[in-house]
């Protein structure tokens, strides 16, 4: 696999990746919306080994329904996340499948908070869902 580089808007923080994701998926929670301005959040999960940095980011922490805390970095010029970590999951990085503006990417294979989930949104079928 050749090394996928996801960007902020304006091209200053860039995440790059050496290997295909561990994980790719979908939320529909409330904040995930508010973060994109979507209607859901797609991200894929990478081993943190696998991630080099580049640029300079601001972070944001949110605390999740159940009290883990996410950290958000995004560009201080354009605002946009590219990146993000999770407590209890330092070993991985989380980066939002749009900022690899690839429509190639690998489809999402996992969906939660459905019960947030807009009525006109339908997942792909095989998709593992959990509430």
């Amino acid at each position: 696999m050749s090394t996928r580089t996801a960007s902020c808007s304006c091209g200053q923080l860039q995440a790059h990746v050496s290997t295909e994701p561990l994980r790719v998926s979908v939320c529909h929670c409330l904040a995930c919306q508010r973060r994109t301005g979507s209607v859901f959040g797609a991200q894929a999960r990478f081993d943190k080994a696998a991630v080099s940095i580049s640029g300079t980011s601001s972070e944001f922490v949110r605390v999740g329904d159940e009290g883990g805390k996410a950290t958000f970095r995004f560009c201080p010029n354009c605002g946009a996340t590219v990146y993000y970590t999770m407590s209890g999951r330092e070993d991985a990085v989380a980066i939002p499948v749009g900022a690899f503006a690839d429509p190639s990417f690998p489809a999402p294979t996992f969906s939660v908070y459905e019960e947030r989930m807009h009525s006109w949104v339908r997942m792909p079928d095989g998709i593992e869902h959990m509430g």
